[in-house]
């Protein structure tokens, strides 16, 4: 990292701000992307950051962005008004912060620099770094899907799980709740977690001791995944992005899954009650059975 590096965190509108041609990518969300934490202090010549809503996060996000600028280094911050855009002023001058805000196409967008003196940032930092959580006893991080709970799908799945077998994979892993369950049959040979957020990577590899699995930072629509003749997939499809409902995500994991099993191989899913994946699992797999229905969710079995 130079000092003429500019970063960026996420991605913001483009025709809310400008954004430099060689901005350093830093989102977790973005596989590839540079680790925010590991940028050294006083290094990058400015950053753009499209805040997330969660709110311990977006103040983590915040510290590590200006740990890195050196001071008088240019910051924007911008995020919708419901998002935690209202937020986000308060917060940046609580860091000591001088701000100049704007609203347009329901954000708040915030410029500012990085102050001499910063406020609170150690105590940002530690509330949302990687913890592990009284919870579920599991290393996990503010920002990951269900970071302090067991969530109710994954539980239902839990309770169903079936004894799982030879090259097998789970798709939207999170912390690794469902593959350390399924890591139990002694009939795995290999099981492959992938996730598009890096931090539940980084949290699984921690969470799960078995030479059996593998860890995947990777976006399930991506054409160049290395997963294929699988036997077995588990996973919990996430219906959000960005916290908005997008079902044609939680379709792409069917759709993906579907290419990467063999022929004969299982797919055991999760979903809620409201989401019309039955359709399609019909469509590219030869059965398909619903398990059960509880709590608001549904979970399928389909076979290839």
């Amino acid at each position: 990292m130079t000092a003429s590096i500019h970063l960026l965190y996420g991605l913001p509108p483009r025709d809310l701000v400008a954004i430099q041609p060689d901005a350093q990518q830093c989102s977790p969300l973005i596989p590839l992307s540079a680790r925010l934490e590991n940028i050294p202090q006083g290094s990058a010549i400015g950053a753009t950051v499209y805040a997330p809503p969660n709110t311990i996060e977006r103040r983590y996000i915040f510290a590590l962005t200006l740990r890195a600028l050196p001071v008088g280094a240019p910051l924007t911050a911008l995020a919708l008004k419901d998002k935690g855009g209202s937020r986000i002023a308060a917060e940046l001058e609580s860091f000591g912060c001088s701000i100049v805000e704007a609203s347009r196409a329901h954000h708040r967008i915030v410029t500012t620099t990085r102050p001499e003196a910063l406020h609170g940032i150690e105590e940002a930092l530690a509330a949302a770094g990687m913890q592990k959580h009284p919870a579920h006893g599991l290393w996990t991080q503010p920002g990951i899907f269900s970071w302090d709970r067991l969530d109710v799908g994954s539980a239902l799945l839990l309770n169903h799980l079936p004894s799982v077998s030879g090259r097998s994979a789970d798709l939207g892993a999170g912390l690794g709740i469902l593959a350390q369950a399924a890591l139990k049959s002694t009939a795995i040979k290999q099981l492959t977690l992938l996730d598009i957020d890096r931090r539940a990577v980084d949290s699984a590899e921690k969470n799960i001791r078995d030479n059996r699995a593998k860890f995947l930072w990777a976006d399930i629509r991506s054409d160049e995944l290395p997963l294929h003749d699988l036997d077995f997939i588990l996973m919990n499809p996430p219906f959000h992005d960005a916290g908005i409902e997008d079902q044609s995500l939680g379709k792409a994991f069917l759709t993906r899954a579907a290419a990467m099993l063999t022929s004969g191989g299982a797919l055991w899913c999760v979903a809620n009650r409201h989401l019309p994946y039955e359709a399609l699992l019909e469509a590219h797999f030869s059965r398909v059975t619903r398990i059960t229905e509880a709590d608001g969710f549904k979970i399928f079995q389909a076979e290839k």
